[in-house]
């Protein structure tokens, strides 16, 4: 088996891109997140990325090494300061991925943590702990979920259904932001982050009473398929059912662009948003860890 590394997004979408493609739900963040590489460069994260793809074969290779035959069964992305995202790969081929990266060293790639599929994230975590000496701890336990038949949520919740425009910037900005507070999660340009979305048609508002009173985001429907994230309600908002109606809102708008499946992801210590997407039709696909690694 090999690895094949490169800093070339248009190698690696022609290489891996058809393989990410026939798996769009277990594969949506690799897909998503190249094609915002495309659409608005490869500094849009930060860093210059950085991606692979495995196939049968032999050995790793670096920068333009030789491409083993054989159809790619596995590939990853790293956009830094951001983790390595693995796509829906074998066992054998994330714990391989671990030791090449350990071998490449940091002059390729810095990793202080991994994320995708528990499956292969174990798999790599145990192999890449043994070949550095660092320990491994859970940042995220969470699970990936598919739309079945979208249903109305069980409390139907006052207010209506509109796309965010240019006027909206501004409370997107800090709704997204108290967002990414509350998930503990980085994001380098938030208000590009916003726009890209607003211009996209990819914001989504459940107004009430005249005003905004929660959020949701979609992906654009790439591969048959759409994400739905961030879902933010404000604190003083919760309770009302608005989460639900936006979430379902944008469901149903995606569906409307062609998407054949629409995902989301859940923390697993949310109990309560693991079953207030069930309850409108979200069906679980797997589940997902994000870990980090640390100096013993």
């Amino acid at each position: 088996m090999t690895w094949t590394f490169s800093t070339s997004l248009d190698d690696f979408r022609d290489c891996a891109g058809a393989f990410l493609a026939a798996r769009p739900a277990e594969n949506t963040v690799l897909i998503t997140i190249a094609h915002r590489l495309a659409e608005s460069g490869l500094d849009v994260f930060g860093d210059p990325p950085v991606f692979g793809w495995w196939r049968a074969g032999e050995g790793a290779s670096v920068e333009g090494g030789p491409v083993e035959d054989g159809p790619v069964g596995g590939a990853f992305l790293q956009t830094p300061p951001f983790d390595p995202r693995l796509s829906a790969m074998p066992e054998t081929a994330a714990a391989e991925l671990a030791v090449a990266l350990a071998a490449a060293g940091p002059g390729f790639t810095t990793v202080n943590g991994i994320a995708g599929g528990a499956d292969a994230v174990r798999a790599f975590a145990t192999a890449w702990t043994a070949a550095t000496g660092t320990r491994q701890s859970v940042r995220f336990d969470e699970r990936l979920y598919r739309l079945g038949r979208l249903t109305d949520p069980p409390r139907p919740a006052a207010g209506r259904h509109r796309l965010a425009g240019p006027a909206d910037r501004e409370l997107a900005i800090r709704w997204y932001e108290a967002f990414l507070a509350e998930a503990r999660v980085e994001l380098p340009d938030v208000p590009r982050a916003v726009d890209d979305k607003i211009a996209a048609g990819g914001l989504h508002l459940w107004e009430a009473g005249g005003e905004p009173v929660a959020l949701a985001g979609t992906s654009p429907v790439l591969a048959g398929m759409s994400r739905i994230g961030p879902v933010y309600t404000p604190a003083d908002r919760r309770g009302h059912g608005y989460g639900s109606a936006v979430t379902a809102a944008a469901s149903a708008h995606v569906l409307t662009c062609g998407a054949d499946e629409v995902l989301l992801y859940t923390d697993l210590a949310n109990p309560t948003s693991n079953s207030i997407y069930r309850q409108i039709g979200y069906l679980p696909v797997e589940d997902c860890l994000i870990l980090d690694f640390d100096a013993p």
